[in-house]
């Protein structure tokens, strides 16, 4: 995959990912901050930051829980240590983060 639909994959993969938090309803705001950058900020002040990384083609997740790197495989992006997909890790920590339980996996992703 060459750089520029490596950035159209990942931009429309934190706008879902932004659609997603907002339909859930939990105590979070998404913002955001510069191109391929998504920080998700949640009642209590902590954070996840989720952005792409051109130069590595993935993208990269900082939570509470540790950093992660996804990378494309196929129609999903999977977390290069442990195979898990992109959204579903992403429900696991926003879940953990905001003390509610939240299915981010639905939809296309």
């Amino acid at each position: 995959m060459d750089e520029s639909e490596f950035m159209r994959l990942a931009e429309q993969t934190l706008q879902q990912l932004d659609r997603r938090i907002e339909a859930s309803g939990i105590d979070a705001d998404c913002e955001f901050k510069g191109t391929g950058v998504l920080q998700i900020e949640f009642g209590d002040g902590s954070k996840i930051i989720v952005n792409s990384q051109a130069a590595a083609r993935e993208i990269w997740v900082a939570a509470k829980s540790g950093g992660y790197h996804f990378r494309r495989d196929g129609p999903r992006w999977v977390d290069t240590r442990d195979g898990s997909e992109l959204f579903a890790a992403l429900s696991a920590y926003v879940s953990q983060q905001s003390g509610e339980t939240v299915n981010l996996a639905t939809g296309d992703g």
